[in-house]
């Protein structure tokens, strides 16, 4: 299990991409279309071309995670314009939300 934390760096792929590429496949896009590494322990989501699915993948240290969620009827409502988003804002990405439009509670604040 990848637990998603407010320290982590997310970053989004805004074109759609082939869902056929795997792991190796998508590594290298990181590199050369994202211009980030994929081993920085940074996650990484797609979409697919259908609009209906989305990927993150994940380096854990030691190897790596690629999940995927496939909605079982209509497609996403809302995709990311930006490339990096936040936990928060991946989260309800995930349950098909609008990160815009949702209400998060503060983040926590730094004592004095």
């Amino acid at each position: 299990m990848i637990q998603i934390t407010p320290q982590m760096k997310i970053f989004v792929c805004i074109a759609p991409i082939d869902f056929r590429h795997g792991m190796d496949r998508l590594k290298e896009y990181c590199k050369t279309k994202l211009r980030e590494d994929p081993y920085s322990g940074a996650l990484f989501v797609f979409k697919n071309k259908l609009n209906c699915s989305l990927k993150i993948l994940a380096y854990d240290g030691e190897a790596f995670w690629l999940c995927q969620r496939r909605l079982s009827a209509g497609k996403m409502t809302y995709w990311p314009n930006d490339r990096m988003i936040t936990a928060k804002e991946l989260q309800v990405l995930i349950m098909n939300g609008n990160p815009t439009t949702s209400k998060f509670s503060d983040d926590w604040k730094k004592l004095i």
